[in-house]
């Protein structure tokens, strides 16, 4: 007993030199070396362990100490490698109780897991305080001597006051790991994001600017942090309109502009304008009201807005330029050989009495003219749907199209099974209106056709060695060709440098 008097007194100064710990040390390891290395040697006893409860709901040693003048490094390597579930060992008891706790002995106890290796390294007795209060305990701490001690009461309740200090400083030190957690994954989301991320305070001075914003608007993050939002991203039209919202809303609670998608014009650091979609939310945190804004530049979608609209109306306008066509095709053609076959025919009819021969000359001439119409009305319903492609598949259509082109084409890939006709009239016309193209203006000796599936996708491409030169933005035949590309959802390129020849490239979606 004499040793645990000794450490007794000495543990007088304990409890400063613990607080001290707690306050100056670095990081937990540091923590837990000091505090352990303060009260182990106050005591006199040999050795040390900190134990923490894992999220797999296990004691795990964390940290160990011992004496200079000691050796035992088989107990130390177990300890470290040990772990406890509730109620089990020393540290286990400690943990379900939530009271300190003694033993004179550890080699006679039953449930002391470390028992064997204990009495080789010549380990006695032990004691142990819980980490934290009786309602939560997060670790326990022990202590060993390789003397035989009887419990003291006053230096286990002296242990579990430190016990409930460093309690504190595990609690705390968990939370601010959870906050820094936090913290990390926040920034993290904030440096990903594709949108911009801008968040201000209630008189409207920017918070927070993510890289994002910085990419959008032209400003470093350190440019616009405590700058006002409106004098920086609102363009000076808006800005008093900006100002009053947020005024109205300090003010009454109420704006037409949070937790809902709106559009907007915003500005750069250049000074231009752009369009974007902005949502705004407020934080709901304690004190000041603070506001974020998610912002995505909806330049792009705008401007696809506006071909989709433009490719629309030269569709409609297509539409209804073939529709003239065909109507005055089957009015000045088709229309007047069956006009004027039904003439000849009622003159047929009244010539029955003027004599056989006159009535035979009438019919070979309706049957004349009933043979041009119908070649006219063939040749139109080509115009409208390639008969080859119905009759000979795609394939064989692709081969007759290149037999029919004044310039030498060479066929490298062209499908051998049926697609749907929407695809297989698209691949046609592309085709077509490329070859159409070399003959008549691309001055070429030769082209080249591929068409072939890949992945769900037709790709269509015709290459030459023409002048070059070609530009889908002029003209209406690769315009065209666009717009039934696109208006199947595919992609239509051209590549066409002066004095280079030119390539079409068309990938048509299959399903």
């Amino acid at each position: 007993m004499s040793g645990t008097r000794s450490g007794l007194s000495a543990l007088a100064g304990v409890e400063l030199a613990v607080v001290r710990a707690l306050a100056e040390a670095a990081d937990a390891d540091e923590t837990y070396n000091r505090v352990l290395a303060e009260i182990g040697t106050a005591l006199g006893w040999a050795f040390g362990a900190v134990w923490e409860v894992s999220s797999g709901r296990r004691l795990r040693c964390v940290s160990v100490w011992q004496a200079t003048e000691t050796e035992m490094p088989e107990f130390r390597s177990l300890t470290e490698r040990t772990t406890l579930s509730r109620g089990e060992g020393l540290p286990g008891r400690v943990w379900a109780s939530g009271e300190p706790a003694w033993i004179t002995d550890v080699a006679a106890d039953a449930n002391f897991p470390r028992a064997a290796m204990a009495a080789r390294s010549g380990v006695r007795a032990a004691l142990c305080f819980p980490i934290g209060s009786r309602d939560e305990v997060v670790g326990a701490i022990e202590f060993f001597t390789c003397r035989l001690e009887e419990p003291d009461e006053s230096m286990l309740a002296s242990m579990t006051v430190l016990g409930a200090l460093v309690g504190q400083f595990v609690v705390r030190r968990r939370a601010e790991g959870v906050i820094r957690k936090r913290e990390a994954l926040t920034g993290a989301i904030l440096g990903a994001a594709l949108d911009s991320v801008i968040t201000m305070d209630e008189a409207g001075r920017i918070l927070e600017f993510n890289p994002a914003a910085e990419r959008m608007f032209g400003y470093t993050r350190d440019e616009a942090i405590g700058k006002e939002m409106a004098e920086l991203v609102v363009p000076p039209s808006l800005r008093d309109a900006h100002r009053r919202g947020l005024a109205r809303y300090l003010e009454t609670g109420r704006s037409s502009y949070l937790d809902r998608r709106v559009e907007l014009t915003a500005m750069r650091s250049d000074g231009s304008e752009f369009p974007v979609e902005l949502a705004m939310t407020r934080i709901d945190l304690p004190g000041p009201r603070t506001f974020t804004g998610f912002i995505r530049d909806i330049t792009e979608q705008k401007r696809a807005e506006v071909d989709l609209r433009d490719s629309r109306a030269r569709l409609v306008e297509t539409a209804a330029s073939e529709r003239r066509r065909l109507e005055r095709n089957l009015h000045d053609g088709a229309q007047q050989n069956l006009n004027a076959l039904a003439l000849k025919l009622r003159l047929a009819t009244s010539s029955i009495a003027q004599g056989p021969e006159t009535t035979k000359a009438l019919l070979r001439e309706a049957q004349d003219d009933l043979s041009i119409a119908i070649a006219e009305l063939r040749e139109l319903a080509r115009g409208i749907h390639p008969a080859a492609l119905s009759q000979q598949g795609l394939g064989r259509a692709l081969v007759t199209l290149a037999d029919r082109c004044p310039v030498d084409v060479t066929l490298c890939r062209v499908p051998t099974e049926r697609l749907g006709e929407t695809v297989e009239v698209a691949v046609y016309y592309v085709v077509a209106e490329a070859l159409t193209n070399v003959a008549k203006h691309a001055d070429a000796r030769s082209a080249s056709v591929s068409v072939m599936h890949e992945g769900g996708t037709m790709v269509v491409e015709v290459t030459d060695d023409g002048c070059g030169g070609a530009d889908v933005t002029t003209g209406s035949g690769l315009r065209g060709l666009a717009d039934r590309v696109e208006a199947l959802g595919g992609r239509f390129v051209v590549d066409s440098a002066r004095g280079g020849g030119t390539q079409l490239r068309a990938e048509i979606p299959t399903t």
